[in-house]
């Protein structure tokens, strides 16, 4: 598969294949990930009511920084950035409400300036992350991802009928019936598509459905010809970047959720290409992803996650180059410096792209549910923990103004579904799994865990003996929420 002079030692992560093979599978890459990617900018500029000129340059923005990052991951800066293996990254769901809810009580400005904050912690701590990835098991990124998912199902549900109650088409049949045949669409294709082309299903439907909104007078392009063929939007384009303290804690959690989903695929990437991965190359990409942070605040941007989506494609083609990716991030960064096509996908009609994100949304949440399955919800006071922590994930999302009376920091934090349950599931994962209160006292002599009056792993919210090792063979506890 790889036919250049190169010694028969070279690991296949560090091979380069020819330069046709490259590009082409650099593009499947893209192809992949691209509509989970411009799906965060579409579903955030909606939801904050940003004009389609301002979210086509929010869509360049996104695949800018998600190529950088993508080159980084890939080919790697020092012994500082970078884990050196064929990864591709993209926009996170995971950002996707707390964005709104901070752009809704303090503006853009706090949304990128606590985005920044963010991205600096993410640097800071992604060497202490690394050695304590114990305290985020399945069972906590479980229920974090799980809501993530089904806090966002009701911004798709938004653009299917429209964000306006008032205006006369919100949710017409013409509407409905155009989301759902979209979802009809993505089915039939999952269903018969074979290979490649069903992985890029609901890039299909996009386009499928934006033909058949021409018609329904659902669409409005007129805005594309105004935008330039090359350019790149200035730093800071709303402004100076603002810190409000609540904003700033909101978006530190998500990056934590962020480096629990990217550990857990990194670890999967490891296992798929034969190169196990060690603590240090783990830091190197968290901070990877910290510096996207950094990088998305100051670009007007998103914070990135690894996609998992790309390690499906490794499997099937059997090219595990991390040159392959780098070219893929190549690809992205090109792509973000045409606004006008940022501008064609912004224009793309709601209940087409709110359909799009229902299946991707709901497939979060599967996932979610997919990790929890890991657990031994049976054991010990695992049910317990995902019982809460979901409760408390999905209260304000199901009852819209419970915080209301709240002070306003507080409402950023407590009013985000992804940041409650994170943090309810944190702290009560580390209140029944690693403190001793409630607990025998070990007798001298050595007893195992169980013995003692300790916890088993699967107890300890972690995984069942016998899927032991399976973040290694799948993607163990998260998706891209993306």
């Amino acid at each position: 598969m790889d036919d250049s002079p190169q010694p028969r030692d070279t690991h296949p992560v560090d091979r380069r294949p020819p330069l046709g093979k490259l590009a082409a599978f650099g593009f499947q890459h893209v192809l992949i990930m691209y509509t989970g990617c411009v799906t965060v900018p579409l579903v955030f500029g909606a939801a904050a009511g940003l004009p389609t000129s301002t979210i086509g340059l929010l869509i360049n923005a996104d695949l800018l920084v998600a190529g950088l990052i993508t080159l980084i991951q890939s080919l790697g800066i020092g012994k500082v950035f970078g884990i050196r293996l064929p990864i591709v990254t993209g926009a996170t769901f995971a950002s996707v409400t707390p964005m709104i809810l901070i752009a809704g009580e303090y503006g853009m400005q706090a949304v990128y300036g606590s985005m920044l904050a963010a991205g600096l912690f993410g640097l800071l701590i992604a060497v202490p992350f690394a050695r304590l990835v114990r305290f985020f098991p399945p069972l906590v990124s479980g229920v974090v991802i799980t809501v993530v998912g089904l806090s966002l199902i009701g911004v798709a549900a938004g653009m299917i009928t429209g964000n306006d109650p008032e205006a006369a088409d919100h949710a017409s049949t013409t509407r409905l019936a155009l989301a759902a045949g979209v979802i009809v669409f993505i089915v039939l294709f999952a269903r018969f598509a074979r290979g490649f082309a069903g992985q890029i299903g609901i890039l299909v439907a996009l386009v499928f459905g934006t033909l058949a909104a021409i018609p329904l007078d659902l669409t409005d392009f007129s805005g594309v010809s105004d935008a330039d063929w090359v350019g790149l939007a200035a730093p800071f384009h709303f402004g100076a970047p603002e810190f409000p303290p609540s904003a700033v804690i909101s978006m530190c959690v998500v990056m934590l959720v962020i480096f629990t989903e990217s550990t857990a695929t990194m670890m999967a990437v490891g296992e798929a290409t034969g190169r196990p991965v060690t603590d240090k190359d783990l830091a190197r990409g968290l901070a990877a992803d910290g510096l996207s942070g950094v990088l998305g605040g100051t670009m007007n941007s998103f914070m990135d996650t690894v996609f998992t989506q790309n390690i499906g494609l490794i499997r099937l083609t059997r090219v595990s180059s991390r040159y392959v990716t780098a070219v893929a991030g190549g690809m992205l960064v090109l792509l973000g410096l045409i606004p006008r096509l940022g501008e064609l996908v912004a224009a793309l009609p709601g209940p087409v792209v709110g359909a799009a994100g229902l299946v991707l949304f709901a497939t979060v949440t599967m996932v979610g549910v997919n990790t929890l399955r890991r657990v031994d919800l049976d054991r010990g006071h695992n049910m317990t923990i995902a019982a809460v922590a979901l409760g408390a994930g999905l209260l304000p999302e199901v009852s819209e103004g419970i915080y209301d009376g709240f002070p306003s920091w507080a409402q950023i934090v407590v009013g985000s579904g992804i940041t409650s349950a994170a943090f309810t599931a944190f702290l009560l994962n580390l209140l029944f799994h690693h403190t001793s209160w409630g607990r025998g006292t070990p007798k001298a002599g050595g007893e195992s865990p169980e013995q003692a009056g300790g916890e088993s792993p699967e107890q300890a919210g972690g995984e069942l003996p016998e899927q032991a090792g399976s973040a290694e063979r799948g993607i163990r506890s998260a998706v891209n929420i993306s």
